[in-house]
Formats: structure tokens, sequence, C-alpha cells
């Protein structure tokens, strides 16, 4: 299939609108997680509505798979809520996938918001749906301070239709790197990279033909993603990829703390042998990823990555045109 775009698109976030929150992954640890970030909204002018199954914990996950599913579904159905943000991403997003209807969200489109693990709801979505969504922070990630006004920022303006234009770099280290030259326009999907892996061979393996890949990563070994790559390259994933954006790899590269991780091929070492050959342009250390600043981008949308300026710009908002008529 190629160059799959986003076709439906959710309404920009109005001011005093409301936030719904399913918890599709992980679960919150302490109360505080969920209620410091639902008064991070609200004193912010916004709604929160909590999903029913938000409070709900099976160990690692929020609840059973079947109750995350409907929340999902309910979130989208719900005439009151204008957008929908994760609680957070961990683990569990894909036993989620058989339980959601997705003609519910086909019909009611609406800004989807998550990262990590919530690469599966990211890519099942779009290829399900024709819905763009967003790749930012979680529910749970709002007013903490592991995280910057930087992220919070760009979060919300991308939910009120601002998402478009020159992705920022890090404020804190604005170095970005080509690893191969050139320009490209077409559609960027993707999200974490470990996770699309275990999209493969299953009814929602990430279809990537004529599109720019974007992935990020975190606490993964240059070994590690060295295998990784060489599996999405055995698979054919990367045959058909016309340009890459690869985001930040948190703590991905060789450091004191992992001295079993051997100190050989460094992650660029890694990014160059596998994606230089593939004769697109890939972009390298945006803020995108798991670090201390994440910059919000919607997927599915058409984008522009010029590697030879170092910029990747998104060329649509990933919400509908606002109004003023």
């Amino acid at each position: 299939m190629t160059h799959i775009r986003a076709t439906r698109f959710g309404q920009p976030l109005p001011d005093g609108g409301t936030i719904g929150v399913p918890a599709p992954s992980g679960p919150y640890f302490n109360a505080s997680d969920i209620l410091r970030c639902q008064e991070w909204w609200q004193e912010r002018g916004y709604r929160v509505k909590l999903a029913s199954g938000i409070w709900d914990r099976d160990d690692y996950v929020a609840g059973s798979p079947e109750r995350r599913g409907a929340d999902l579904n309910d979130m989208f159905e719900d005439p009151e809520v204008d957008v929908v943000q994760c609680l957070w991403g961990g683990v569990g997003a894909a036993e989620v996938l058989p339980h959601i209807d997705f003609r519910i969200l086909a019909a009611n489109p609406k800004a989807f918001m998550g990262f990590s693990d919530i690469t599966h709801l990211h890519v099942a979505i779009r290829q399900e749906t024709g819905l763009a969504t967003f790749h930012g922070p979680g529910f749970g990630s709002m007013g903490i301070p592991e995280r910057t006004d930087f992220s919070f920022l760009s979060a919300v303006q991308a939910f009120k239709g601002h998402a478009d234009g020159p992705v920022p770099r890090d404020p804190d280290d604005p170095y970005v790197r080509a690893i191969a030259p050139g320009t490209v326009t077409a559609p960027i999907v993707g999200g974490n990279l470990y996770t699309l892996q275990h999209g493969f061979a299953t009814p929602w393996e990430v279809q990537l033909e004529g599109c720019i890949l974007f992935f990020e990563e975190v606490d993964m070994p240059p070994y590690q993603l060295d295998d990784l790559l060489t599996h999405f390259r055995a698979a054919g994933k990367l045959d058909g990829v016309v340009g890459g954006v690869v985001g930040e790899m948190y703590h991905c590269d060789w450091r004191e703390s992992r001295p079993e991780t051997p100190r050989t091929r460094s992650l660029e070492d890694v990014l160059e042998r596998q994606l230089g050959p593939l004769g697109v342009p890939v972009l390298y250390k945006l803020p995108l990823g798991h670090g201390k600043h994440l910059a919000t981008i919607p997927l599915g949308v058409t984008a522009t990555l010029d590697a030879d300026a170092r910029t990747l710009t998104i060329d649509e908002p990933g919400v509908a045109p606002v109004s003023y008529t």
C-alpha cells in the first residue's frame, strides 16, 4: 500500500474544552499521578473526564484488556469529550487492539495523543480509520517536574491546531545530524521502534510503503538497536520508506552504568550502517522521545524532511481546520 496518509481529522481543542483520559497501557502508581495532571489542565481553564476504568490496576497494566478497550471506545463516542489523551504508555496496548471498535473511532474522529507503548494504537487507528493521531506526552506527564514547559506547550498547541510548521530543536542541545542527505515530502508514520517491531505478523503490522519512517527508543543499547533494524530490513519494512526521522534515542549509547553492553559500535555507527545505504534522506536527534523535552507531532499527515537543511516540517496540523464562520 503506497502513501497512506490520514484522511480523517478531529476538531481542535476549544478554550474550556474537555480532555478525555483512558488508560490503555500501564496503570497509575500513586493517585497523584492522575490528580496532579488533572489539576494542571483545570488550572488552565480546561475540563478533564477520566475513563471509568482509570483507577483499575492489574499488576503492570491498567485493568483487563476488555475494560481498557471499552474505555477507549467510550472516550471517542462521548459527546462531552473533545480530545483524547492516554494516561501514558508502559505495556499492554497490543492486547487492547481486538477490543477496539474502529467503527466508533471512524464515526467520531477526535485528536488522540500518547507515545511509547501507545504506538500500537497510533498504527492501528491510522490503518483502520485513516485518522491522524498525535505522538506526544501522555496525560500523566502534564505538569510533572521531569518534563518541561517546552513539552507541555507543544502538546496543548497541537491539540489546538498548531502542530504544523518546523519541528523545534532541543532547547538544551540544538544539534541535529543528517545521517543521509536529500529532501522528501510524504506521510510521516511510526513511533517507538520496539513497539513497531512487536506489531509484525499481526493484523496491525505497520505499513511504511511510500512513507517517512519516524522512530525513537529508550534504554536500548546499540547492539539491540542493530538487531531490531536488521529485523526491519529482513522483513522488507525498510524497502519502501522514502525518508527516515530518528528522534531521541534516550540512554541508548554506551555508558558507564551499563558496562555489560559492548563498547564497540556506537549508536551513530548503527544508524549509519543500517539507514545510510537506504538511499533516502535520514535525520537524527530531534526532541521526539523519552527525554526531558518532547515536541508533539501528528502522525499520518504529510511532512517535508530536508536532511540537507536538517529540518523536519509538518505540513498539516493533524486536526481539522478552524472555522470562523
